[in-house]
């Protein structure tokens, strides 16, 4: 089947074309509708100058406006970027400007930080504004209006070839944009979306797609999906994606922070069946609001909830353990990346099934040294490596594709750096990045950039920046930092300064001020004695 994802939702869009595909706080819209709006969109952006192969980035909170700017681009042949909204306008004129971006749709509340965007990034043609005026931020046109002003695009079939660029903060500090060829990615949706619905293989044809979209449909089978978790992340995105291709409903909650108790009034009222969460930092509100409601007598109705997805970080078993009490779901826990996989899937039941436990699938290896394959239950530690459905590599980036996606023994495997070890029965023991990376609560961290503008406030020395365990985040961000003797200045202050120039999840949560940091003649620090220090402090013990 050679057509592109949004060719796949043109034809659903005329076969269900009454059927809702999107639901957002106080409107349903229909497959008709969804086509027709992405469609206006479409026409507006050709008129003003994008073309195939040209990539427009989405600065969007969850809503209708993501999917439809995502769903435009696809019609033009056009490459969809995801930006993450937690941005500051410096890191998302970095971000446009690596993309090359032509066009950028972004929700009205972030209108201020678009400013910077709009005088420093040369390639954009044309900028959007979804929803109402903010008191700052650049004139642009407003998306209803641009939608009314612009009639439908008529469709043309595009090839699985077109693409999609998925930005992850990686290991190296600056965003990398993921190259996802869409025919790739339909072949890694397979297990996720097609396999509930009892079909095993990605379907032949067009009309064979759209015969099970319309089947699911009719038998009331089609995913009912939550995304709880940002669309700007690939596990939001592509299972959202794959459940509008089987004529499914994606549902979003207010835009803006995680409200857990609008989030289960939305499951309840919707029948939602399938959230998708992002590990700990995500489920864990989810989870605290569950009790507080039954602790003032008044639960929530979880009936029409079947399945619990999450990626990103591990979902721990206290977690897994209250949703089973409260709910007959199952559980998908799954070690993924945005340059491949899942690795591995921690899929369970009942209360029963826990300790949880995570298995490869069969594309997954684990990869010694000098590129051999760690046996199960030698205790050696190797890189998760995997052979399935894979992106092309990171957008104008050789040097790093090169080293990620790798030809071992004439296969190519997806190896983004995640260690594990490979138990006597096969189950897979995750370390976490072999690199200095901060994993916290999916968002990844590079110390250097957060150690580069803290070094710029004028009382500090010396710095260093390290992930320190966290129960509900799984890593929080951490800095020991060195002042002078007698510095009037606080570890508040100091998170303030960072705040200014980075995203709030780069921002640290503990800062430990010293007079020193000891470091080696050639510059080094053990990084132990930073997360010791911060222990030590009080400032990181992880409550």
């Amino acid at each position: 089947m050679d057509v592109s994802i949004g060719t796949i939702w043109e034809a659903v869009s005329r076969a269900l074309p009454d059927a809702v595909a999107i639901t957002e706080p106080g409107r349903d819209i229909t497959y008709r509708e969804f086509d027709e709006r992405a469609s206006r969109l479409a026409a507006a952006l050709e008129v003003a100058g994008v073309r195939e192969g040209d990539t427009v980035a989405c600065y969007l909170f969850n809503g209708s406006a993501y999917l439809e700017t995502v769903f435009a681009a696809f019609k033009l042949g056009a490459v969809p970027v995801n930006a993450n909204y937690r941005y500051t306008g410096e890191e998302l004129s970095e971000l446009l400007t690596d993309a090359d971006a032509a066009a950028v749709v972004f929700s009205g509340a972030l209108a201020d930080r678009v400013t910077h965007a709009a005088g420093h990034v040369r390639t954009l043609k044309l900028l959007v504004r979804a929803g109402d005026p903010p008191a700052d931020g650049p004139d642009v046109p407003e998306l209803e209006a641009l939608l009314a002003a612009h009639a439908p695009r008529e469709p043309r079939a595009r090839p699985g070839s077109d693409r999609l660029f998925m930005y992850t903060g990686g290991t190296t500090g600056r965003p990398k944009g993921v190259v996802w060829r869409q025919s790739d990615l339909l072949h890694s949706l397979v297990v996720p979306i097609f396999h509930p619905l009892g079909v095993t293989e990605l379907p032949s044809t067009l009309d064979e797609a759209v015969a099970v979209a319309v089947e699911a449909r009719g038998e009331g089978r089609a995913p009912t999906t939550m995304p709880v978790v940002p669309l700007i992340h690939a596990t939001g995105l592509f299972n959202t994606m794959g459940a509008l291709m089987v004529g499914g409903r994606a549902v979003t909650a207010r835009p803006g922070g995680l409200d857990p108790e609008h989030v289960w009034h939305t499951v309840a009222e919707q029948r939602v069946e399938t959230v998708i969460v992002a590990g700990n930092a995500v489920c864990r509100p989810l989870v605290d609001e569950l009790a507080h409601a039954e602790g003032i007598g008044t639960p929530h109705d979880l009936s029409s909830v079947r399945r619990i997805l999450s990626s990103g970080t591990a979902l721990s078993d206290p977690l897994k353990r209250a949703l089973h009490e409260r709910a007959d779901v199952t559980v998908i826990d799954a070690i993924a990346s945005s340059e491949g996989g899942p690795f591995a899937f921690a899929i369970t039941s009942s209360v029963r099934d826990l300790p949880a436990r995570f298995f490869p699938v069969p594309a997954t290896k684990v990869v010694g040294p000098d590129d051999r394959f760690v046996e199960p239950g030698s205790n050696e530690v190797g890189t998760l490596a995997y052979c399935g459905p894979m992106p092309l590599g990171y957008y104008k980036d050789t040097a790093r594709s090169a080293a990620t996606f790798r030809t071992i023994d004439g296969v190519r495997y997806a190896i983004p750096g995640d260690l594990a070890t490979i138990e006597a029965d096969g189950a897979i023991r995750f370390l976490g990045r072999g690199s200095a990376v901060i994993n916290t609560g999916g968002e990844k961290v590079h110390p250097q950039e957060v150690e580069s503008v803290m070094l710029s406030h004028p009382a500090v020395k010396d710095c260093v920046v390290v992930g320190v365990p966290d129960e509900t985040w799984g890593e929080r961000v951490a800095a020991v930092v060195a002042v002078p003797p007698g510095a009037a200045v606080t570890g508040e202050e100091l998170r303030d300064w960072v705040r200014l120039s980075l995203a709030g999840y780069k921002v640290p949560r503990c800062v430990a001020l010293t007079d020193s940091l000891p470091r080696t003649p050639t510059g080094k620090l053990e990084i132990a004695w930073a997360r010791k220090t911060v222990r030590d402090s009080g400032t990181g013990d992880g409550t």
